[in-house]
């Protein structure tokens, strides 16, 4: 643990200078190719330094921060686009938050009321609900008799684990943020489990921080180039297959980074089997004219339960290859170790309580 702790802050010190090498340069050099061309070096050390982390928790975050996140979003930068973007240019202390965390950052007007500011705060209360602490602590709870309970259930109860824990966390990080640097944060969340739909759930209400950063990346140029040759109806089909793919590729490298396993194609299968369905979902929709709808009490199951079967199908196998359960709770208790006795050791050499 001593030595990846003193990884992790050595590749942070280097994200840390990159990002404000980006910032100069975006300064300095006009937007365009030659812009894209200097933040390049960027580019290819934010793939290459999660190679050097081991670690679940560390490896698998900073890659999803630097690798993908900051990546796509330096891309966006190098053509004036994107959150970091603006006329004026956002201070240093915005860029780098901005760059490597997986929310989109709203400033906070400076003329806005305070009703309108407590109506703010109101809104995320209202999202990170007591309820969902007290379903999380029972979701924790409920691991403690893993061996009871059946392999498909299992597997359902991390959808919710990822679900309530990206939720929980996102939320601090907000608050944190509106603390210290006086920006409101998105919400990356709009209740999953309510979607009416695949593109419902995909486009609107998981993860809508990746989504925002494949729509412009991904989605409008493949768009706008597929156009040229095809209608329009094709071409954001295209787009919209396209933007799984590297959805799914992303998230190879991620897995990857976390297990350091043999990549299966697993999970891209899984992304493109998604694009599939989606562009399944736009062509019935266009077909129809909007006309044929669900109710929701029908909808609503259909689309968690295609979620949940194909979650089974091709995405949770790679991800338990790698004993996901077991290496958090070891790396957790060689962290609290740490912090509790200033003491580090092996993530290996941890012992958990209810793996014993």
């Amino acid at each position: 643990m001593e030595g990846e702790v003193d990884k992790f802050i050595v590749v942070w010190i280097v994200v840390l200078a990159c990002l404000l090498y980006s910032y100069t340069i975006g300064t300095l050099i006009p937007q365009g190719t030659t812009r894209l061309v200097a933040l390049s070096i960027v580019t290819c050390l934010f793939l290459w330094l999660p190679l050097n982390l081991t670690t679940m928790h560390l490896g698998g975050l900073t890659s999803f921060f630097i690798a993908w996140l900051a990546n796509f979003k330096l891309l966006l930068f190098a053509y004036g686009k994107g959150p970091l973007s603006s006329n004026p240019p956002i201070p240093l202390m915005h860029f780098v938050p901005m760059a490597c965390l997986p929310i989109k950052a709203v400033h906070t007007s400076s003329t806005s009321s305070p009703e309108s500011s407590s109506q703010v705060i109101k809104k995320k209360v209202k999202k990170i609900s007591i309820f969902k602490i007290l379903l999380f602590g029972m979701l924790l709870k409920v691991y403690d008799y893993n061996e009871y309970i059946h392999p498909k259930l299992r597997m359902s109860l991390y959808c919710f684990h990822i679900y309530f824990m990206l939720d929980i966390v996102l939320a601090m990080v907000a608050y944190v943020a509106r603390t210290l640097v006086q920006m409101e944060l998105e919400p990356q969340f709009d209740e999953p489990y309510l979607a009416t739909s695949l593109q419902d759930f995909w486009g609107r209400r998981w993860n809508l921080m990746v989504t925002s950063i494949l729509h412009p990346t991904i989605y409008d140029p493949v768009r706008s180039i597929s156009i040229r040759l095809l209608s329009r109806e094709w071409a954001s089909l295209v787009a919209i297959f396209t933007s799984f793919l590297v959805s799914g590729l992303m998230h190879e490298f991620i897995f990857y980074n976390i297990g350091r396993l043999k990549p299966t194609g697993e999970v891209t299968c899984f992304f493109l089997l998604h694009g599939v369905l989606v562009s399944v979902e736009v062509v019935i929709k266009k077909a129809t004219k909007g006309k044929l709808h669900l109710p929701p009490i029908v909808s609503r199951p259909l689309t968690l339960g295609c979620v949940l079967t194909t979650c089974f199908w091709l995405f949770f196998p790679p991800f338990l290859r790698f004993k996901p359960d077991v290496r958090g709770c070891q790396e957790s208790v060689a962290f609290l170790e740490f912090v509790t006795n200033g003491r580090l050791i092996s993530p290996a050499n941890a012992s958990c309580p209810y793996l014993l």
